[in-house]
């Protein structure tokens, strides 16, 4: 299901981490046909000026920063550049994340383990805290934070992903307790099987290079294998993705604060 509900976003600026990105790409023209201006944040300046360039259509403001958000010096000055230029950023979509390698538990290596949790927890709460005194400051706004499936069930043979994935959904929660006095609402999106794409391609054939128990030895067979963990049999969209960023920043989700939204494909 691709339909998209009728969002005003016209005088609003969303930020997004990982806009270089296939997730980052599909919310930024979610929230530009909308109306919203964007600010993109990656370190890979190429892949966001390629995203800025196809959302000239929309006729909307779009500037993009280099960010990494391992960086704290990086996240400050980027925040705040971008701020200056927008005079202030309403929403905030935390969505750089690394993947990570695919292995069994006792041959995970840890410098990729390291790698892992200093993009998808500590570069999230960088930008977590970032937009928080930022949005404290203007009075207000909505925040969503990337987390994932991973950080629900626990897949085999991803320790330093979901490791990562159940963190960000604590934080999440913590967050949005702590920042609603300040009127500023905190939720997490949690996809599952989301393709077709790179990310989806990726994952389907480190699992099937890892030789575990659960997955079968070719790409192929486990892409099936995944596709039919799941009660509709399909893959969920980038697009559904973005969707669900749009409705929790939406007017429509003015009363949800610390809610993890699970966008499964039918998980």
């Amino acid at each position: 299901m691709t339909a998209k509900a009728t969002y005003d976003f016209t005088g609003k600026t969303i930020l997004i981490t990982g806009g270089a990105g296939e997730i980052g790409k599909a919310t930024a023209r979610r929230f530009a046909a909308n109306g919203a201006g964007v600010v993109l944040f990656d370190l890979n300046e190429a892949g966001m000026t390629k995203v800025a360039e196809e959302l000239k259509e929309y006729d909307v403001r779009v500037s993009t920063f280099r960010c990494d958000v391992t960086s704290a010096n990086d996240v400050r000055q980027a925040f705040a550049e971008a701020a200056a230029q927008f005079g202030q950023i309403d929403y905030v979509f935390n969505n750089a994340g690394y993947q990570g390698a695919f292995a069994k538990t006792d041959e995970y290596p840890e410098d990729d383990f390291q790698k892992v949790i200093d993009i998808n927890v500590v570069g999230v709460f960088r930008i977590l805290k970032a937009a928080a005194q930022h949005l404290r400051d203007i009075g207000g706004g909505a925040i969503v934070n990337m987390a994932s499936f991973a950080g629900v069930v626990g897949p085999p043979n991803m320790l330093a992903y979901a490791a990562s994935k159940f963190a960000v959904v604590g934080m999440t929660q913590t967050a949005a307790k702590d920042l609603a006095p300040h009127g500023i609402r905190v939720n997490a999106l949690s996809p599952s099987l989301i393709g077709p794409g790179f990310m989806w391609t990726r994952q389907t054939e480190l699992q099937a290079a890892v030789g575990s128990q659960y997955f079968d030895s070719d790409p192929k067979v486990v892409e099936q294998q995944m596709i039919n963990s799941v009660p509709m049999r399909r893959l969920g969209s980038l697009e559904e993705v973005a969707n669900g960023v749009a409705f929790l920043m939406s007017e429509e989700a003015s009363y949800i604060t610390g809610f993890n939204l699970e966008i499964t494909g039918g998980q």
